[in-house]
C-alpha cells in the first residue's frame, strides 16, 4: 500500500489517467461479455418477430446480414439515420402506411430469400 501512497503523492495525474483508462476497459469488456453471453443463448435465435425489434436485432437473431435484409427491404441506408434512435418494426411499419403483420412478412420473405443465397454459395 505504501507504493499506491507514493504513486498518489508523486504522480496523481498519471496514475488518474491510469485508473480511469482501467475503469474504461472494464466497462468495455463488461459490455462485451454480457453480448457474447446474451447472443451464444440459443433462446435468441430465431426469435419470433415482434414490433420492439430492431432490423439489427433481427439480422443478428437469424444470423443474416444486416445491409442485404435492409436493401431487400427497401429501407433507408443505415448512414442516413440517427444511431440513437434505431427504427423499430412499429415505427417503420407505421411510416410506411402498413400494418405491422404484413411488414413481418416482407421480413420472413427477405430472411427465406437471404438464407437460400447462402446456401447456394
Amino acid at each position: 500500500m505504501t507504493a499506491l501512497a507514493i504513486l498518489w503523492q508523486r504522480h496523481r495525474l498519471l496514475l488518474g489517467g491510469f485508473l480511469g483508462a482501467t475503469l474504461i476497459a472494464l466497462f468495455f469488456a463488461a459490455r462485451f461479455l454480457l453480448s457474447v453471453l446474451y447472443w451464444s443463448d440459443p433462446a435468441h435465435r430465431n426469435q419470433p418477430l415482434e414490433g420492439w425489434m430492431t432490423i439489427g436485432y433481427i439480422a443478428h437473431s437469424y444470423e443474416v446480414p444486416r445491409d442485404r435484409l435492409i436493401e431487400l427491404l427497401d429501407l433507408q441506408p443505415p448512414d442516413n439515420q440517427d444511431r440513437k434512435t434505431r427504427p423499430t418494426l412499429e415505427r417503420i411499419a407505421r411510416e410506411r402506411g402498413q400494418p405491422l403483420d404484413a411488414l413481418e412478412k416482407d421480413i420472413e420473405a427477405a430472411i427465406a430469400q437471404l438464407r437460400a443465397e447462402e446456401q447456394v454459395r
